[in-house]
């Protein structure tokens, strides 16, 4: 046997143990609902990874709704593909900024429960497959909404529903209620070397 025919031998039986583990993996999850997911850390990939889901729900026509908690005063290439290619997403955003541009605690907590009320008619929704509730996070760090009121939400929405919840920090208690938690690890960034924002790329 040539050191080639070799290789291919030690290739085939080691997919075949990994094809073994995938199988069995997939045999156990056997439990039919929607799942809720936090995408966080302080990588960039959180919200470009949601709306990845918002596409791939859209594929299969699916009902989805958006919440942006934060956004809305720089415009975005979400919003804009939203807005134009995709009416029939339910899409919504606080619209104050960043709160660190706008250094109003009591407007940027009023503009959040403004904004949390719609998100909640969408978890109370069962017509929506995907809900999306973009840097809500931020909501629950800085106390603009009660996390127990936002977490019951959740908790309770309607069994087929998703969800996904994007932003750093949000506490322990959001984490242990997802499903699925992954943390996104800035290694390098092109900000922090002088590079400006890029439009289709960045926002």
């Amino acid at each position: 046997m040539s050191s080639e025919d070799k290789k291919d031998a030690r290739h085939k039986k080691a997919m075949e143990k990994q094809k073994e583990k995938v199988d069995a993996h997939i045999a156990a999850a056997n439990e039919e609902r929607g799942v809720a997911l936090l995408l966080t850390g302080n990588g960039k990939g959180k919200t470009s990874s949601a709306f990845g889901m918002v596409m791939r729900a859209l594929g299969y026509g699916h009902k989805v709704g958006v919440v942006q908690f934060i956004k809305g005063v720089q415009l975005s290439g979400e919003e804009i593909y939203l807005r134009d290619k995709c009416p029939d997403v339910a899409f919504h955003q606080m619209g104050t900024g960043f709160t660190w541009d706008t250094q109003d605690r009591s407007s940027d907590m009023e503009a959040a429960r403004a904004t949390w009320a719609i998100a909640l008619e969408m978890l109370e929704d069962p017509s929506f497959n995907l809900v999306v509730l973009d840097e809500l996070t931020y909501m629950l760090s800085f106390d603009y909404l009660p996390e127990a009121e936002v977490l019951k939400a959740i908790e309770q929405r309607p069994r087929e529903q998703s969800v996904v919840v994007t932003g750093r920090g949000g506490g322990a208690a959001l984490r242990d209620l997802m499903d699925t938690v992954s943390e996104v690890k800035e290694i390098k960034h092109a900000y922090n070397a002088g590079v400006k924002a890029r439009e289709g790329v960045d926002y």
